[in-house]
């Protein structure tokens, strides 16, 4: 084998453990930061497990009507004030809450209401919407930071509360 030939296949070989062996820097890490921004920049639309974070409810009005009873309410329940609590629910609410509670051994609306969280602090109510004698608004708790909807029903001339669905009882 001449010495040109030798030559030439060592250099090949330096070449090909050269190409091999790589960098840090080049191709290799460009590709890793644009598949990086890729992925972090759109949504996983095809994993349906993912986490979402869901938009929030855009605020159409503070509830004027109804935002004075609901604090009021929260007042009441912070204070454990018994009678102020049943004045601020409907009469077929009462009689619904009264079974439940019979039947789990509750003796009062205090007890029986401490999951919700009721506080000073976090008491809203937003996006009104009045027909007649009901209405449904939006409201917040500790317990319901993204609240729900409370259908409230004008009885005796007062606005009280319901446990009735707002989809089934404002039509």
């Amino acid at each position: 084998m001449s010495l040109r030939n030798s030559l030439l296949i060592l250099l090949s070989i330096v070449s090909i453990v050269f190409a091999g062996c790589g960098g840090t820097e080049g191709p290799a890490n460009s590709n890793t930061a644009n598949a990086n921004t890729a992925n972090a920049a759109r949504p996983n639309a095809s994993n349906a497990v993912a986490v979402t974070t869901p938009t929030p409810d855009q605020v159409t009005n503070n509830a004027p009507t109804l935002t004075p009873v609901y604090k009021a309410y929260c007042a009441a329940v912070v204070k454990k004030d018994e009678a102020a609590i049943r004045r601020f629910y409907t009469a077929d609410t009462l009689n619904s809450f009264e079974e439940t509670m019979k039947e789990d051994g509750v003796k009062t609306m205090s007890e029986f209401l401490k999951d919700d969280k009721i506080s000073n602090e976090m008491c809203e109510v937003a996006n009104e919407r009045i027909k007649g004698d009901k209405a449904v608004a939006k409201v917040r708790t500790p317990a319901y930071p993204n609240g729900y909807e409370v259908l409230f029903i004008k009885e005796n001339g007062e606005w009280k509360m319901s446990n009735i669905s707002p989809e089934k009882g404002f039509q």
